[in-house]
């Protein structure tokens, strides 16, 4: 909200009765200005104190042109929240999702190894205490006309975020299809409780865990219902203005079989919407189907576009 304001509008937001507007420096309105259009609370403060004290008697006018550019910056904000609030509570259910898109190749190695192709996609809908995640994946690969990997992934998690607090309440509602690795279908139903421990602009790092419930149907027939413990991390590091690493991991857990998964992809911008990912994932299991190896490993190296 700092950009926005300039000295000229400080100074006219300054109406507090009683205080003498002395004629500052040109120098010293330029020097305001150029802290002010940075955007940066600390960067501005150091100038207003360096203003004041390189020119002391027009201190107490430079202070309370101060603290009346913070009062107009926190009403810009407020009334800035407010028309957001409106805006969100007006919306539909089909409205104010983001989201990427990515294709790509991908490089499979573990129980079979090839090339193929790989799709998905992922959407967020942000609210005022819900949030709404999408995730939809599709692999698929061919060697000399037959299909050696066809995998399916969709899932929805909704979040609740508790107020005023880092802590969100969660539900997840996942199916997976992956004959290679021993099973036609598989569904995983989970709650619980979740903690940002990070909630920044440039890092999101947020933990989670809860009971889950998971039906296997294997490709021999068998079917398999369980109650198991579902733990996960999700981090997103935006390094610079043009690089972003993340890293999802969750973890199925049971003393019969306990299933791993993490995904570490990192993203470089390039340009506009478009930008390109690499990505590595494992997949284990402790006691995979039989003539299933234990970990599953994919590249990912994918065009992504963001809207």
């Amino acid at each position: 909200m700092y950009r926005v304001l300039t000295y000229g509008a400080a100074l006219a937001a300054l109406t507090l009765p009683g205080i003498a507007h002395a004629e500052i420096p040109p120098a010293v309105r330029a020097m305001l200005d150029a802290a002010i259009a940075t955007g940066d609370r600390a960067k501005i403060a150091t100038v207003f104190e360096i203003a004041e004290a390189t020119y002391p008697g027009e201190k107490d006018e430079l202070s309370a042109l101060h603290d009346a550019f913070l009062d107009q910056t926190k009403r810009s904000a407020s009334l800035a929240a407010k028309k957001k609030e409106a805006r969100i509570r007006s919306a539909s259910l089909i409205d104010m999702w983001s989201g990427e898109g990515q294709i790509g190749a991908l490089r499979e190695t573990g129980n079979s190894e090839s090339l193929g192709l790989t799709a998905g996609v992922k959407m967020q809908r942000t609210g005022i205490d819900w949030r709404h995640k999408l995730h939809f994946l599709f692999d698929y690969q061919s060697t000399n006309g037959e299909t050696t990997r066809e995998q399916y992934l969709a899932s929805y998690e909704p979040q609740y975020q508790l107020k005023g607090e880092l802590f969100f309440i969660f539900g997840l509602a996942q199916f997976e299809s992956d004959q290679f690795q021993g099973y036609d279908s598989r569904y995983s139903v989970s709650g619980g409780a979740g903690y940002r421990i990070v909630d920044s602009d440039d890092l999101q790092l947020s933990v989670q865990a809860g009971p889950a419930w998971r039906r296997t149907d294997f490709t021999d027939g068998d079917e398999e219902s369980v109650l198991t413990g579902l733990a996960a991390l999700n981090m997103d590091w935006k390094i610079n203005d043009r690089v972003t690493l993340k890293q999802d991991a969750d973890a199925y857990l049971r003393s019969e079989n306990t299933t791993l998964s993490s995904t570490t992809s990192l993203e470089a911008a390039l340009g506009g919407a478009l930008s390109a990912r690499a990505s590595y994932a494992v997949e284990y299991a402790t006691a995979p189907p039989d003539g299933s190896v234990t970990t599953d490993t994919l590249t990912r190296f994918t065009l992504v576009y963001g809207f």
